[in-house]
């Protein structure tokens, strides 16, 4: 699966979970030069509480477009470790 997002590819891998129709990516698959800081953070009931990451790239920001649980609550374990996207981050094959 790669994830792109203003033509570039954000994260790449072969090793995703699907939860909820999302596509979660190891967080190493991140390709963390176009990723900067969010304090942004929101919950959900069986998952816990998310933090997210901005991405910049080619100049442009999409704030909040990469999100992940940094300690998922234990029914949400299969999240662990991985980040998601959306705000226009296509996810395909």
């Amino acid at each position: 699966m790669k994830a792109t997002w203003n033509g570039v590819v954000i994260a790449e891998s072969d090793d995703t979970v699907v939860v909820e129709g999302n596509h979660y990516f190891p967080a190493d698959a991140l390709k963390r030069e176009y990723v900067s800081f969010s304090n942004h953070h929101t919950s959900c009931p069986w998952k816990g509480q998310a933090s997210y990451y901005s991405l910049m790239v080619n100049g442009e920001l999409n704030r909040d477009a990469v999100w992940y649980y940094p300690e998922p609550k234990p029914e949400a374990e299969m999240v662990k470790d991985r980040v998601a996207f959306w705000k226009g981050v296509q996810v395909q094959p």
